[in-house]
């Protein structure tokens, strides 16, 4: 694919060269490995274990209250045990987010991505578990969604952060000045990232599409639950930017499924509490 840069009329460029670090190694094996119904615990916990610093996130974080393991986990294996192949994908990736944002999480912008991601991954575990649909993909689902963020926030750092900081306008108003700054926006930018990564093609839709007017209130599928699920995050007050003019609670809800609507926090006070009790516990860990 070939994105073009537009500001100040530069000429169209390959993605290739911007030449983005790459994604943690091990959080990508584990996404692929996990993808599959049949692989062996032990092979899975043998490649998370491979990696000391990063076993030893993945351990924290499993023992948090944000996964509420009734009986701590003494070993990456037993975590990955009790946790699940599904659920460890998404742990792996929060980790891997969390080390690929680096020393840029004490900016409050990045912070604001950071937390982004969390909340709506939370939420969407939250949806998920109500109805018919996978809650550990949908967390997983979650934390990727904004992948694309960490892209752009990686190419031009010092100007990323000053449009999150300055923008003011719907979640999604802000794809058209990504568009004027890099020639994509971070939907475009985060379908790139899951062929070069070589991360599970199945998060594609997800990470394209979670601001597709056309999915409001209309598809209920793992796509549109995300979709839903990210405004739900920047109503409870975890925008990715401080200048996001987040749709009414009232409104929102309305596009859930009765089932879903049923068992869901009836005020957003709640949902923020909630979330925000999520995200402390992983930022804690």
């Amino acid at each position: 694919m070939l994105f073009e840069r537009k500001r100040n009329g530069a000429a169209g460029l390959p993605w290739a060269y911007f030449r983005l670090r790459p994604f943690p190694q091990i959080a990508t094996r584990v996404m692929q490995l996990a993808n599959k119904d049949d692989v062996p615990l032990h092979i899975l916990s043998g490649l998370i274990s491979s990696d000391p610093a990063f076993s030893s996130e993945v351990l924290t974080i499993a023992n948090s209250p944000l996964f509420a393991p009734r009986v701590p986990a003494a070993s990456i294996l037993q975590a990955v045990a009790r946790l699940g192949t599904r659920n460890i994908q998404g742990l792996c990736l929060t980790v891997a987010v969390r080390a690929y944002l680096g020393k840029s999480l004490s900016q409050p912008a990045m912070q604001a991505i950071w937390r982004h991601n969390l909340a709506c991954a939370v939420i969407a575990e939250k949806l998920a578990a109500s109805g018919p649909m996978d809650k550990d993909i949908a967390f997983t689902s979650g934390v990727m969604h904004d992948i694309g963020r960490l892209a752009l926030s990686a190419i031009r750092p010092r100007e990323y952060t000053d449009l999150l900081e300055s923008h003011r306008g719907s979640a999604e108003s802000i794809l058209e000045s990504e568009q004027a700054m890099f020639g994509f926006d971070h939907c475009q930018a985060g379908r790139q990232l899951i062929a070069d990564w070589r991360l599970p093609p199945a998060f594609e839709s997800v990470v394209a599409e979670h601001h597709a007017d056309s999915l409001k209130g209309k598809e209920w599928n793992m796509t549109g639950l995300i979709n839903l699920s990210c405004r739900l995050a920047d109503a409870a007050g975890f925008a990715a930017f401080a200048g996001c003019e987040a749709a009414g609670y009232d409104d929102l809800m309305s596009e859930l499924p009765a089932r879903e609507r049923s068992v869901f926090p009836a005020s957003l006070e709640l949902l923020a509490s909630e979330v925000g009790d999520k995200i402390k516990a992983v930022e804690s860990a």
